[in-house]
C-alpha cells in the first residue's frame, strides 16, 4: 500500500432534535490508504452514511452538526476548511456515489448537462471540451454509444446504466478517492457484480481508492481489503476481510454472518436473525450498546461501561469492542465459529459473483460489451 490517503479520528456528528441530542456518529475512527478498497457495514441507522456525509461536510444544518474529531485528507484537516475551500475538494479530490441513482440524478436534465456541469466547475474547461471529457467518462465506465447517451435523460436508462452514470460523474474530475454509498442498491445480482468489477477496475487501472458503504456481505468478502463494522454510531470491529470473515470477535459481526442464507443449508434450517432492535441514539446506555441483543452477554458486560476497541491481532490489525473471548463459547472446537463464518462468507461471495456464472475476474467493460453484442443493451 501507498501512503495514507484519508484518516478519520474520533469523528462525532449529532442531530439536535426536540427529543434531545441524537449521537449519529460517536467517536468513529478509520483510515484509507492509496489504491485500497475498504468497506463500512452494519444495519440501517447505524451511522454508516452519516459518517461519510460528515467527511464530505454535506450534513444538513440544522439539525445536524459535526461536534468533534478530525478528518485528515493527505494530512489536511477538512473540518477546518471554509465552505469555499471544501467545494474545491468535493468532486475534484473526493467524489461520492450516492445510494439511489434515480434520486441522485436530476430526471429533467440530460445526462450530458449534469456531467459537464461537474467537469466545468472543477476544471474550467469550455463547453466543447467538457462535453468531450464527459463522453470519455461514459466510455470509461462501459456505456455503449456514449455520445448518444449524453443526450438522454436519466429516466430513459435502466438502473444499472444510471449507476454507471453516477460513477462516471465521480471519476470525471480524476478524484483520488471515491465514497460509494450503497452503490448496488436495488440492482440485480448480476448487475451488482458488474458495477463492483468496474469500481475494482478503477482502483487498479486509475489508481483510485474506494470507501464502500454497504449491507451486502457478498460485496464485502469479494472486493474489500479491510472492513469496519458499525453499530449504534460506533465502530465495534475492524480488520482485514479475511480475519473478520473467518474469525469474527464481536457477537454482532457473528450475527451478521449467520444471517446470510446458504445454498448448501438444509431446506428445513431456519435463518438466524439478530433478535431485538438497535438502541435509541438519543438515549444511549452506559453499557455495551449491543448488550440487550447479545446472546453471549456475561456479568462483566452488564456491570461495566461500554468497551473500547482493543487490539486482538496485531498482524491483521484486528480490533474489537467486546470484553468476551468468543472462542470460549464453542467448547472443545474453537474453530467452529471460523468455519461457520467462512461458509457464510463463501456463500456471500457466490451471491456477489451473480447467478449467471460470470467469471470472477472478467472486467465490467468486457462483460458490458458482451451483453451489448448479444442483446443490444448494457446493464
Amino acid at each position: 500500500m501507498g501512503e495514507r490517503l484519508l484518516e478519520v479520528k474520533d469523528l462525532c456528528t449529532s442531530f439536535f432534535t426536540y427529543t434531545g441530542e441524537v449521537k449519529a456518529v460517536d467517536h468513529v475512527s478509520y483510515y484509507l490508504d492509496e489504491q485500497e478498497i475498504i468497506a463500512v457495514v452494519g444495519e440501517s441507522g447505524c451511522g454508516k452514511s452519516v459518517t461519510q456525509m460528515s467527511v464530505m461536510q454535506i450534513i444538513q444544518s440544522p439539525p445536524g452538526k459535526i461536534v468533534g474529531g478530525e478528518v485528515l485528507y493527505q494530512g489536511k484537516d477538512l473540518l477546518k476548511l471554509s465552505p469555499a475551500e471544501m467545494r474545491k475538494i468535493r468532486g475534484a479530490e473526493i467524489a461520492m456515489i450516492f445510494q439511489e441513482p434515480m434520486t441522485a440524478l436530476n430526471p429533467v436534465i440530460t445526462v450530458g448537462k449534469q456531467l459537464t456541469e461537474v467537469i466545468r466547475s472543477h476544471s474550467g474547461l469550455s463547453k466543447k471540451e467538457a462535453w468531450k471529457k464527459g463522453v470519455e467518462s461514459l466510455e470509461a465506465v462501459g456505456i455503449p454509444d456514449p455520445e448518444a447517451r449524453m443526450k438522454n435523460y436519466p429516466f430513459e436508462m435502466s438502473g444499472g446504466m444510471r449507476q454507471r452514470v453516477c460513477i462516471a460523474i465521480a471519476v470525471a474530475c480524476n478524484s483520488k478517492m471515491i465514497i460509494a454509498d450503497e452503490p448496488t442498491t436495488a440492482l440485480d445480482v448480476t448487475t451488482q457484480a458488474q458495477v463492483m468489477e468496474l469500481l475494482q477496475e478503477l482502483v487498479v487501472k486509475y489508481k483510485k481508492s474506494v470507501l464502500m458503504v454497504t449491507h451486502n456481505l457478498g460485496l464485502v468478502t469479494r472486493y474489500a481489503d479491510r472492513i469496519y463494522v458499525m453499530y449504534a454510531g460506533q465502530v465495534i470491529e475492524s480488520g482485514t476481510t479475511e480475519c473478520l470473515m473467518t474469525a469474527p470477535k464481536h457477537p454482532y459481526t457473528v450475527g451478521l454472518l449467520e444471517s446470510v442464507p446458504s445454498l448448501d443449508d438444509d431446506k428445513e434450517k431456519a435463518l438466524v436473525p439478530i433478535e431485538g432492535t438497535p438502541p435509541n441514539l438519543a438515549n444511549m446506555p452506559e453499557t455495551c450498546p449491543f448488550l440487550p441483543r447479545c446472546r453471549y452477554a456475561a456479568d462483566k458486560c452488564r456491570n461495566s461501561v461500554k468497551p473500547s476497541l482493543r487490539l486482538v491481532d496485531e498482524k491483521t490489525n484486528h480490533y474489537t469492542a467486546c470484553y468476551l473471548d468468543l472462542d470460549e463459547h464453542f467448547g472443545s472446537d474453537p474453530e467452529t465459529l471460523g468455519q461457520e463464518a467462512e461458509e457464510a462468507g463463501g456463500q456471500a461471495r457466490k451471491s456477489a459473483a451473480g447467478e449467471a456464472g460470470t467469471p470472477a475476474k472478467k472486467s465490467a467493460d468486457v462483460k458490458a460489451d458482451e451483453q451489448t453484442g448479444k442483446e443490444g443493451v448494457t446493464l
